[in-house]
């Protein structure tokens, strides 16, 4: 193999997109998922990998710092895809701590891993840390984040990653490291798990259940279809420069109200009821503490150094994501259920 990769968080939402697309498009690649399994860690969206010569699993938490640094030493990986995080802000608000320790704990022992096995030959090595666009705190309703954007935290969900970016940036200056980082906004599609705004969605509409909708509905979102995430990564690993961030966005900002009602006019027709029965189910609750108004990217860098833009739009994606939803409704129940977490035991416990 030319390359052994190690994605963390590969079993998760995007991160087993991700795992995908490299196992699949680089078979010369050695991939390693190192996954913890928690709530959204997911290895049935990775069936179709399974047998793969060039794929491997393997179960780990990041913040075992001994278990981290004895799979470094024994893999020896020449990169890493960092992906594993504590991402949901309502569980950030109920229990920081969490977050704290798998986004800032977590980061440091896999930067401290690459600084021990790779010493000072970084020929060929990067570390790729995968952040979010909520470390730059809110937007008013004009202006776009841009990569040299002041970061303004508002939620633990944020403060904790964009601590873990200030240290993958410290290790770079100070160890010279070589590490890339990309900033994204919200990401849609297949496999998310259903505590996010659309899958939620999805299911409420198609049970008939209220769709929970915070305040008014009038924070603003830029949506990205997470394959067109994916690609951006690829791009990134294979043709970021050394030290720089790019940020990833959609082109594609919506308010989450008109984001529903749009959801709701697709569930209908594919539901074959009549217009309106599903907006009916909207229902505004409490606004969420400490909630950023608006998220927009500007993600000019990464088009004009690297050649990326997204592909899909936001209709198209969000009636693929639909009809992935209503067609995998096992996968779905398995998820809202636990039963998800009974895959790794018939699959890999016992061998």
């Amino acid at each position: 193999m030319d390359k052994t990769i190690i994605i963390t968080g590969g079993a998760g939402f995007i991160g087993s997109h991700v795992v995908r697309l490299f196992a699949t498009k680089y078979p010369e690649y050695r991939i390693l998922n190192l996954d913890g399994l928690t709530y959204a860690g997911n290895l049935e969206n990775l069936k179709d990998l399974e047998g793969l010569p060039n794929y491997t699993f393997i179960k780990g938490d990041i913040v075992e710092e001994d278990f981290i640094n004895k799979l470094f030493a024994e893999q020896q990986p020449d990169a890493v895809i960092h992906l594993a995080a504590e991402s949901h802000v309502d569980r950030s608000i109920l229990d920081p701590l969490s977050f704290i320790n798998t986004n800032i704990i977590g980061t440091v022992n896999l930067l401290n891993a690459c600084r021990s096995i790779w010493k000072d030959n970084f020929d060929g090595k990067l570390f790729y840390h995968i952040s979010t666009d909520e470390v730059y705190g809110s937007l008013g309703e004009e202006g776009l984040f841009v990569e040299t954007t002041a970061y303004d935290p508002r939620s633990p969900y944020s403060a904790s990653k964009a601590s873990s970016d200030h240290l993958v940036r410290a290790y770079h200056h100070t160890y010279k490291l070589p590490v890339v980082l990309t900033n994204c906004s919200n990401n849609y599609g297949p496999n998310q798990f259903p505590e996010k705004l659309i899958p939620l969605a999805i299911n409420n509409i198609k049970k008939m259940k209220a769709v929970p909708i915070y305040g008014k509905g009038e924070n603003v979102r830029d949506w990205l279809y997470v394959g067109d995430h994916a690609e951006a990564i690829d791009r990134v690993f294979h043709k970021g420069s050394n030290g720089e961030t790019y940020n990833i966005g959609g082109n594609n900002e919506w308010m989450n109200i008109d984001l529903i009602r749009l959801m709701c006019k697709f569930m209908d027709e594919k539901l074959d009821r009549s217009p309106g029965t599903s907006e009916g189910l909207i229902e505004f609750v409490k606004d969420r503490a400490g909630h950023d108004l608006r998220y927009a990217i500007d993600a000019g860098k990464i088009k004009e150094d690297l050649g990326w833009e997204p592909t899909v739009t936001f209709e198209e994606g969000l009636a693929r994501t639909v009809d992935w939803y209503l067609s995998n409704q096992e996968w779905l129940e398995n998820v809202l259920s636990g039963d998800y977490s009974k895959y790794y035991d018939q699959q890999y416990k016992d061998r």
